[in-house]
């Protein structure tokens, strides 16, 4: 019997209402079907990509342009963006809160991308922090957590975290700290981020934001990890850290069925793996043949486990 033979007989039979059985049968005729993440995506994507093609502009006409022609704009661009949330935002509460429209959060990003545009052509021009320049890193990045926390906003709080951890890159290179030292900041940085999110989910507030958290202090160690087998000393510390690391993050992704893990710990510790292996292989010819055999094998593996977790959740 198909699917549409058994709700056809569920109906009959009285186990799901008349109600139900018009919902379930469109979507099993596959007369509808959700395009709900597309429309996301496009719309990250048009954020994204109207974002970049504005610094493209500032950055090659801003001689032809005149500084007032593009702080002003810019400036009511963002005011425009930060207006149209707090006039449409529901008060803060430390729980999830849903948005109040389908587009409120990339205009929110949008203004926060903008901003930082903004900042990076007022430095350019007039260098008013000059040498201290990272700590407009530093000012975007409170920013960018006040905006998350108020509107509920994930994106934001990425970019906090990502901005927050370049002040602290700049500003420890700037102190005079090595590669190796870094690497060790940024693992330091990304225990910090989980450590972070961990309290603020015990304290209630915004716990579905550990989430976050967990993805960009995830990136982060296993990012510092292939650096360090790519160039650091001891080098076996480094890939052992990277194996264990990778291990731990693909057992919590598949225990908590959240696949991206599986995806960062299998791509960190594949790229981090073939440094060496294609260090040791030296040969042109059977490197091109370790990676298109290698790189196969993983992006079938992946498919096999996407489909596992799909089952399981």
């Amino acid at each position: 019997m198909t699917v549409l033979g058994y709700l056809d007989a569920w109906r009959a039979s009285g186990r799901i209402s008349a109600e139900e059985y018009a919902t379930l049968a469109p979507v099993v005729r596959k007369e509808r079907f959700s395009v709900f993440l597309e429309l996301h995506a496009l719309l990250y994507l048009g954020v994204v990509f109207f974002v970049a093609g504005l610094g493209w502009t500032v950055r090659e006409h801003f001689t032809s342009l005149g500084d007032a022609a593009i702080v002003v704009p810019l400036a009511l661009v963002f005011a425009g963006c930060l207006y149209y949330c707090f006039s449409r935002a529901q008060p803060y509460t430390h729980g999830q809160v849903e948005s109040p429209t389908f587009g409120f959060d990339y205009v929110l990003y949008l203004g926060c991308l903008v901003f930082a545009v903004e900042l990076g052509y007022i430095e350019f021009r007039f260098e008013l922090l000059q040498a201290n320049w990272d700590f407009y890193l530093l000012m975007s990045a409170a920013l960018y957590f006040t905006l998350a926390y108020r509107f509920d906003n994930r994106f934001v709080l990425s970019l906090a975290l990502s901005t927050l951890a370049g002040f602290f890159g700049v500003r420890l290179s700037w102190l005079g700290f090595g590669p190796g030292t870094l690497r060790v900041n940024a693992l330091a940085y990304a225990a910090l981020l989980a450590a972070a999110g961990s309290w603020t989910r015990r304290a209630g507030v915004k716990t579905h934001f550990l989430d976050t958290y967990l993805h960009v202090a995830s990136n982060v160690a296993l990012a510092a990890l292939v650096s360090g087998v790519a160039s650091g000393e001891p080098r076996w510390l480094w890939i052992a850290g990277l194996i264990f690391a990778c291990a731990f993050v693909i057992e919590r992704g598949m225990r908590t069925l959240r696949f991206a893990y599986v995806v960062y710990g299998t791509a960190y510790g594949y790229v981090g793996l073939s440094i060496r292996i294609v260090d040791a292989i030296g040969d042109l010819g059977f490197t091109l043949l370790y990676f298109v055999v290698s790189s196969l094998a993983v992006i079938i593996s992946l498919v096999a486990v996407s489909h596992r977790l799909g089952r399981e959740e």
